[in-house]
């Protein structure tokens, strides 16, 4: 056994609100917070909590900064590999090396005590790959994810931001402050979508009764969460209830639409970066990390309030979308799921590396179409904002048999027909178009990723 002090050395984060804007990612325990023009490192590391979700690692292989909730690591990798060391701290449960009492809290002295499986160089690499494998599936469904909801925040901000008619929140959507106490049904198992479970995965967690301490308000399927702990952290939920057992923290706001079949449009209207301003002009609290919205405050805020119809044409836009992001939202809990079982006996030896074929299990195409993706956000954003008024046609798309190129030149065809919708009337024919492409793109997506 090896201790973590004796392969990296522990380093602390730093404050980052002097920094410039720039193209370097500044983590705080939540991810990524901004991008900053200075690293703090630039070399490959492991970021460790220091205070918060004891929970939340991060690995990166680019230049970065942290701030103080984090520490990173100093990695001597002529004993370990950065993303080899990454496995190893998951397999560990760092919640039990809390020092903290009322905030969880981890200490440099505590760390470099953790011991570690630490086998031949060779070794840590074959076994990074087999689990690169997964992670290489896992990063590419939540980039399309990201791009998914961009896509949809963008269309909207365009169809309805000079809307001139508006209406009070109030009058689509109520709040819900339904609650219970899952303690009182101690033999049931719980799906819980809390603020930790969010900044963490986006998904809830599964839990029994014994593990949740506090009231928690009822939700299904038909509800919008948002947080109104510290808004200036954006944490909104479209909840795809399991189970009859779905509840959530109440530090969310549940919103419930009046019209449940309009509820893509009223998500993304609470999504957009009017009603996060509207939030933070809205909260109690002196200090940032305790400020929290009030529910009631909310319902006057003016949200657009074009016609039935208009809605109408968002939502059968949208709702295949959202769903589609469901979809990748399963698959990748399930990928981590076979993922997480695999590491440790990976790690122990139980699986034997060396008999892996790793061409079978390394997807080297992966890293194509992750360039793909990014040429694809960056034209479909940029036809968004531009004032191109072409109007494309569905049989000028480029049918290509082999499907990384078809995949990658159809979904290159989203941008004209963006730019169209961008400037055009909101027409039923519009988005008739648009859903057919999406759904071509997605089904093609998917049938290359399974």
């Amino acid at each position: 056994m090896t201790r973590l002090g004796d392969v990296c050395a522990i380093r602390y984060g730093k404050d980052h609100k002097k920094l410039s804007d720039g193209s370097i990612p500044t983590y705080g325990s939540g991810g990524i917070m901004r991008y900053v023009d200075t690293a703090i490192c630039e070399q490959p590391s492991v970021l460790i909590p220091r205070k918060g979700t004891l929970g939340n690692l991060f690995y990166t292989d680019e230049p970065f900064w942290t701030v103080d909730t984090l520490f990173w690591t100093d990695i001597d990798q002529t004993k370990i590999v950065p993303k080899y060391l990454y496995y190893q701290l998951k397999q560990k449960d760092l919640a039990s090396y809390n020092v903290g009492t009322a905030v969880p809290s981890l200490t440099v002295e505590v760390l470099n005590e953790i011991d570690l499986d630490v086998p031949s160089i060779d070794k840590q690499r074959r076994i990074v790959e087999v689990l690169n494998s997964f992670d290489s599936k896992i990063a590419l469904n939540n980039q399309l994810n990201d791009y998914l909801l961009e896509l949809i925040s963008s269309v909207f901000a365009h169809r309805f931001s000079s809307n001139v008619n508006t209406t009070d929140l109030k009058n689509v959507l109520s709040i819900s402050t339904k609650a219970l106490k899952p303690q009182e049904h101690a033999s049931e198992i719980w799906e819980h979508y809390s603020i930790p479970a969010f900044d963490e995965k986006h998904r809830p967690i599964f839990e029994p009764a014994s593990e949740i301490k506090s009231n928690k308000y009822q939700i299904d399927n038909e509800c919008i969460l948002i947080s109104k702990l510290n808004p200036s952290t954006k944490r909104i939920w479209m909840p795809y209830c399991s189970s009859n057992n779905a509840v959530c923290s109440t530090e969310f706001i549940v919103y419930r639409p009046y019209l449940k079949e309009y509820k893509s449009f009223y998500y993304a209207a609470i999504d957009s970066p009017g009603f996060t301003d509207y939030l933070l002009e809205h909260v109690s609290g002196s200090t940032g990390s305790r400020q929290r919205a009030q529910p009631k405050d909310t319902l006057h805020y003016l949200m657009p309030n074009p016609s039935n119809e208009e809605i109408k044409n968002f939502c059968t836009f949208a709702d295949p979308i959202y769903r589609h992001v469901q979809i990748n939202e399963q698959q990748t809990a399930k990928l981590e799921l076979l993922r997480d079982t695999l590491l440790p006996k990976l790690m122990s030896g139980e699986i034997d590396v060396s008999k892996i074929d790793l061409t079978q299990l390394t997807n080297n195409h992966l890293a194509g179409r992750m360039h793909w993706s990014n040429v694809i956000r960056v034209r479909a954003i940029h036809a968004v904002h531009s004032q191109q008024s072409q109007i494309p046609a569905y049989e000028s798309v480029p049918k290509v048999s082999h499907s990384p190129c078809r995949t990658a030149l159809t979904l290159g065809g989203i941008a004209p027909l963006l730019s169209w919708l961008a400037v055009s009337q909101f027409t039923a024919q519009s988005f008739a178009m648009l859903v057919v492409f999406c759904q071509v793109v997605l089904c093609g997506v998917s049938s290359e990723l399974s």
